[in-house]
């Protein structure tokens, strides 16, 4: 699967906040957004990944640009997650139809049913400015590729 390139309008799709409500390609609208893929709660470099990314929140927020992590987990177990990690990045669940958003953004790993570890930048204008897929899930992408992903981003 090939993830979705810049220049590319942000796919209609549907996911859920921790709080059961719908999230959709209109909440991106006015605002430049880093969807962050990630596998699986409470796995190790998840859990790397949230904790590093939480201490770039401010900087990110600073630029205009809101993050979120995005999941195969129901909205349960992502709320745990983010909670037992004491972090305030807002989660996004792909659980019901399973993986239907990652797959519309090409962060979707088929043979494990979960999504790829991925970084989408949406600009304003709901079109895809930037974006990254690691080489496996195994891989942590570092913050700066985010700030480099937003500083690449046309203006």
């Amino acid at each position: 699967m090939t993830i979705i390139g810049p220049g590319t309008p942000a796919p209609q799709f549907t996911l859920k906040t921790e709080d059961g409500e719908d999230f959709t390609r209109e909440d991106l609208a006015g605002r430049t957004t880093v969807l962050v893929f990630y596998p699986a709660a409470f796995s190790p470099v998840c859990t790397d990944q949230l904790q590093v990314y939480e201490e770039a929140f401010d900087d990110l927020k600073a630029r205009g640009a809101l993050l979120y992590g995005v999941s195969t987990d129901g909205s349960d177990s992502q709320k745990a997650f983010r909670e037992s990690l004491n972090v305030t990045i807002p989660q996004l669940s792909d659980f019901e139809p399973k993986g239907a958003a990652s797959r519309a953004f090409g962060a979707y790993l088929e043979p494990a049913g979960i999504s790829n570890r991925a970084l989408v930048i949406v600009g304003p204008d709901q079109v895809v400015t930037w974006s990254h897929l690691a080489d496996s899930p195994g891989d942590l992408p570092g913050v700066n590729l985010i700030f480099d992903g937003l500083q690449a981003a046309p203006a």
